[in-house]
């Protein structure tokens, strides 16, 4: 699934958060739809989309760039995003990461994510995705959201009670950090042009998008203040 806007010249394709959906980007059209025709993915597990491994989904959208492409992810969609550069970078002009983290080194540590995640799966199928997006939004790394005007708010939870426990808590085992590769080895070998983004108040992000910074030998970094991590 997916959703189409805009009608530049330059082709993107965007990969939304964990509990996003293809929507999550529509508000850049009046922004960028003169420059970009962009395309934004519905990830596996979201809004009725099938559950998938995490190379089932990097090999799903690397199908998607039949041509250079830029490729634009936040969160989870930028881990995504990501690991897509590292399998097909002769398929994308830029990279955009917006909020990334590229794994985590130590196998005890991957192991003791998946064990995380599988917990936090397990609280959505528990709990139902109302009460389970209530608890997400109200952790400490979602400070942000709660700062944005009520409409906004609303909107955003909209779309996020829209999906299933079913697709979150697989999306959550198979696409988490517990399940992605550590990507940092792939950092320095990838000379693909990449834009990374974090916010300052967003401190565990803001140092991973430093690090990556060092480590890409094609990175432009921009941190903003008085920004968190949505």
């Amino acid at each position: 699934k997916s959703q189409t806007w805009g009608r530049g010249e330059t082709k993107a394709l965007f990969n939304h958060g964990f509990a996003g959906t293809a929507g999550a980007f529509a508000h850049l059209e009046p922004l960028l739809g003169d420059f970009l025709s962009a395309r934004s993915v519905e990830l596996p597990g979201h809004s009725g989309t099938p559950v998938a491994t995490w190379d089932e989904t990097i090999d799903a959208i690397g199908a998607m760039l039949d041509e250079r492409t830029v490729l634009i992810g936040y969160s989870q969609g930028a881990r995504i995003a990501l690991g897509v550069a590292a399998r097909f970078p002769q398929k994308i002009e830029r990279l955009v990461l917006e909020s990334c983290a590229p794994g985590l080194r130590r196998r005890h540590d991957r192991l003791l994510r998946r064990k995380s995640d599988e917990a936090l799966a397990e609280l959505v199928r528990a709990r139902g995705v109302e009460s389970f997006v209530e608890y997400w939004e109200n952790l400490p790394l979602f400070a942000g959201l709660r700062t944005l005007p009520r409409v906004e708010q609303d909107a955003l939870r909209s779309r996020r009670v829209a999906h299933t426990a079913e697709g979150l808590a697989g999306a959550l085992r198979e696409l988490g950090q517990g399940a992605q590769p550590d990507l940092w080895p792939v950092l320095q070998g990838l000379r693909v042009p990449t834009l990374l983004i974090a916010g300052a108040q967003d401190e565990k992000y803001a140092r991973l998008t430093r690090k990556m910074s060092v480590d890409l030998p094609l990175a432009w970094r921009v941190i903003f203040n008085d920004v968190g991590h949505a």
